[in-house]
């Protein structure tokens, strides 16, 4: 079988032609995204196409894969908003994804990124190579007794729950399913406007789906506590940007971490330090003393 990768960095050729030893899969690294652009390059010898979290996958482009033979898409993410699922069973494309996609990573990143932004460890670190020891603007604030808000707690949600139970957080969550044994540990399960009202901390970690697209715009941000702080390591689509640089703009919002922008596709897994960037959105963002921005890297760790 012929596997052509889309959207393939070096980590992911060193790891899946060392587990591809086993297998003798012929497989072929291409670095563009797969979109409407590029699908009719694919041969026709091509049975499997492994796409990421930035590739287009639409109708356009499921059928130019099915008239071409591919049977298999494959993606190396766990969500699947990129892919088109009704035109995928139209043609009979099969589709698989991976439904646990590094839980731990990602809620430990999660929390990195809210341990940076509450004691500005990224700061103090430029500071000291600079020889500057001096602690003004570095004033944080202890986790313990916070009440930290998850919403989803699927196996990453789970994880991150967990986490800040150990930091000896109050931890509220709202999800369509409840987690019995998450339950059973202290997690108390909440309405979602009840846990926008009364969390100091809200983590998202729901999939992008039609019912969670721009769940944190202003309606929703009004309901927050006034400094609230709020993360995102799940889809950039979570989260109207703009409304957010309004509710940073107003201090509505204290803390900003994120690790996915709804624009990524354009920058995210792309070295432009010698490029202009013209997402004026992007740079908006990035120039808030209390935003935090990661590339998408929070499934990076390498496993065991």
């Amino acid at each position: 079988m012929k596997i052509l990768f889309f959207s393939a960095k070096p980590y992911d050729k060193q790891f899946f032609d060392q587990y591809n030893s086993d297998y003798g899969f012929e497989i072929e690294y291409l670095e563009t995204h797969l979109g409407p652009h590029i699908v009719n390059a694919v041969g026709e010898d091509v049975e499997a196409v492994c796409v990421f979290v930035n590739d287009k996958v639409n109708a356009e482009v499921i059928a130019v894969l099915a008239k071409k033979g591919v049977k298999i898409l494959a993606l190396r993410c766990a969500g699947f908003n990129n892919v088109d699922l009704e035109a995928a069973k139209q043609y009979g494309l099969r589709v698989c994804r991976v439904p646990e996609y590094s839980p731990q990573s990602v809620a430990e990143h999660a929390v990195a990124m809210l341990l940076t932004l509450n004691r500005k460890t990224h700061k103090a670190y430029n500071r000291v190579r600079e020889q500057n020891f001096s602690l003004n603007g570095l004033l944080g604030f202890n986790l313990g007794g916070r009440t930290v808000g998850v919403i989803g707690t699927g196996k990453i949600g789970a994880a991150f729950c967990r986490i800040m139970q150990g930091f000896g957080c109050k931890v509220v969550a709202f999800d369509v399913n409840i987690d019995k044994a998450l339950q059973n540990s202290g997690i108390l399960y909440v309405a979602l406007d009840e846990l926008l009202k009364c969390s100091d901390i809200i983590s998202l970690h729901c999939p992008l789906n039609d019912q969670t697209h721009y769940l944190i715009q202003s309606e929703t941000i009004g309901m927050m506590k006034k400094g609230v702080t709020l993360i995102n390591t799940s889809r950039g689509g979570l989260i109207n940007t703009a409304d957010v640089i309004h509710a940073l703009k107003q201090k509505q919002i204290a803390y900003l971490g994120i690790d996915v922008y709804e624009q990524e596709d354009k920058l995210f897994f792309k070295d432009l330090s010698g490029s202009i960037i013209e997402d004026d959105t992007i740079q908006r963002l990035m120039s808030f003393p209390n935003v935090l921005v990661t590339a998408h890297q929070a499934f990076l760790p390498k496993m065991r």
